[in-house]
């Protein structure tokens, strides 16, 4: 992977949780024109444990093989507007990235995301029919 790597497309992605909740599935819209920005499309849960689906903007950037991006929610469902960070590799063919995503002071878990026709995408279908 060379520095020209671009992240523009449609990643899927899964996020976990430090707790037993479980994994939460979700669909990012990358534009790396410089800055890294975009969607995520999710659904995740909401009070009472039901799902809600959500949205969220990305500003970021990725330099090299690091990929660090703010996902801010919109507010337009379940009152979200809170703000997560995420800090991650990017694989060495540029079809995945592996890292940690944080609230801080609230908690933190590990994220996946992979372009869908990477090596593992597979993988990442099976773990959605899963959630």
């Amino acid at each position: 992977m060379g520095e020209a790597a671009n992240l523009t497309g449609i990643w899927q992605g899964l996020y976990s949780y430090p707790h037993a909740l479980a994994p939460v599935a979700f669909t990012a819209t990358l534009l790396d024109s410089g800055w890294l920005s975009g969607s995520i499309h999710e659904i995740a849960v909401g009070e009472d444990y039901v799902p809600v689906q959500v949205f969220a903007t990305i500003l970021g950037r990725h330099e090299g093989g690091a990929v660090q991006f703010t996902k801010t929610y919109d507010g337009s469902k379940a009152d979200w507007s809170h703000a997560v960070h995420y800090a991650g590799a990017l694989s060495e063919d540029a079809t995945e990235i592996q890292g940690q995503w944080s609230i801080p002071g609230v908690w933190s878990g590990k994220f996946l995301m992979i372009r869908p026709g990477g090596p593992r995408a597979t993988v990442l279908r099976e773990a959605f029919e899963t959630v």
